[in-house]
């Protein structure tokens, strides 16, 4: 199959939240290895050198596969350390070469790059916000996370400022912009969101809907709050792995798996197109 690397340019997705928890990693997963699947190549760059969450998914995936020999798509995995230096300049300007280094390096190989940033503010992070061209920002259903994005006014749950991180977006554009002409598709996920009508999942959704004209933005629905994402980690397992491993599948499995087929095609990346992952499907 075609992938998008034109000029040896692969098509680079952040990852990138300043706050933890909001699905980072398992969005980030999905969205790998649905492109694996569609025989695209993708290599990874986890930029949390502590906790590496996206890495030891892989090197469960791994392990898992080979402890009970099944074929699982994969892709290369890299973990890039924040720099020592007896500065921050120092370090700054170092973590500046090890990043573009890395991606000059992979950029010709590779279709997709997913960078996924740590859940705080880094140098790291920042720089590959102004390297991204989609940005996804993975959300949870509650006004602690939008906060991230913007602040809400207590009574009319208007947007009154943006936040810390909006501004650090629009900063990341302006840098972009001004290196190679590029632009950031920026896709805001809304995940964890509940099965129930309720006047909180209302709220929010109003509120992005507003933000996503101010800031410019795209807002899209993502994950479900469903149990069965947090017990796929240890085994490194995504809903995309099941019908072609055949792993029992419930109704919840078949509902999550539609949810990623459609945050695929909302993500509108180069090369994607409507056709089923699987035509047995």
């Amino acid at each position: 199959m075609t992938g998008p690397n034109k000029n040896n340019k692969a098509y680079t997705i952040v990852v990138g939240n300043e706050k933890g928890g909001s699905g980072k990693s398992t969005s980030a997963i999905h969205i790998v290895v649905s492109l694996l699947e569609r025989d695209y190549t993708v290599a990874i760059i986890d930029l949390d050198a502590r906790q590496k969450s996206l890495a030891r998914y892989v090197e469960n995936r791994q392990a898992y596969a080979k402890q009970h020999n099944l074929k699982l798509v994969m892709p290369e995995i890299h973990v890039l350390k924040r720099a020592e230096g007896d500065s921050i300049r120092e370090m700054d300007q170092q973590d500046t070469a090890n990043f573009s280094s890395l991606l000059d390096e992979l950029k010709p190989i590779f279709d997709y790059i997913l960078i996924d940033c740590p859940g705080s503010d880094s140098f790291l992070s920042r720089l590959a916000h102004t390297s991204a061209d989609t940005l996804i920002t993975p959300v949870n259903d509650s006004f602690v996370d939008v906060d991230l994005l913007a602040k809400v006014s207590p009574d009319t749950y208007k947007v009154e400022k943006l936040s810390l991180y909006s501004e650090m977006v629009w900063e990341a554009r302006k840098i972009r912009a001004m290196k190679d002409r590029g632009t950031i598709d920026w896709i805001v996920l809304r995940n964890r969101t509940s099965a129930l009508d309720a006047k909180n999942k209302r709220r929010v959704h109003d509120v992005l809907t507003e933000l996503q004209k101010r800031v410019a933005f795209r807002y899209v629905p993502g994950f479900g709050e469903r149990v069965i994402y947090r017990e796929l980690f240890p085994k490194g397992l995504t809903l995309v792995d099941f019908s072609n491993n055949k792993e029992k599948m419930t109704m919840s499995h078949v509902a999550a798996r539609q949810e990623i087929r459609r945050l695929m095609d909302d993500l509108k990346l180069p090369g994607w197109n409507s056709l089923k992952i699987n035509a047995a499907e």
